[in-house]
């Protein structure tokens, strides 16, 4: 049985492996461009212009949900969802940050890749 380590990583570092996993499905990514399109858009509308099923696309949606990168509400019988800029561009700078960080540190030292000339 895999026991689950990631308490043993930083928060932060958690925080960016959750917005990638996020992103990491095109659907998602599609999901979250149609979103853009609409600024507001039922489950339904979605599922529509998606090659998937009803639950499949809703899974999708959790995962977003979850990364805080969309937010929703239960009208009824079905879900409205929204991008949460907010949310989005804060992790959006957070991974640029890490990555500007990490190429810094990496500026000094030379790469095991020999440069075709």
């Amino acid at each position: 049985m895999a026991l689950n380590k990631k308490q043993e990583f930083s928060e932060l570092q958690n925080q960016i492996a959750t917005f990638a996993k996020a992103l990491s499905h095109p659907a998602r990514v599609a999901i979250l461009e149609k979103l853009a399109d609409c600024n507001k858009c039922i489950c339904g509308d979605i599922v529509e212009v998606m090659p998937l099923s009803q639950s499949t696309v809703s899974q999708h949606l959790k995962e977003l949900k979850n990364a805080g990168l969309i937010q929703g509400i239960i009208e009824g019988a079905s879900s409205c969802y929204c991008i949460n800029w907010e949310n989005l561009e804060k992790e959006l700078e957070t991974l640029n940050n890490i990555f500007s960080q990490l190429k810094t540190k990496n500026d000094s030292v030379i790469c095991c890749v020999v440069k075709e000339q």
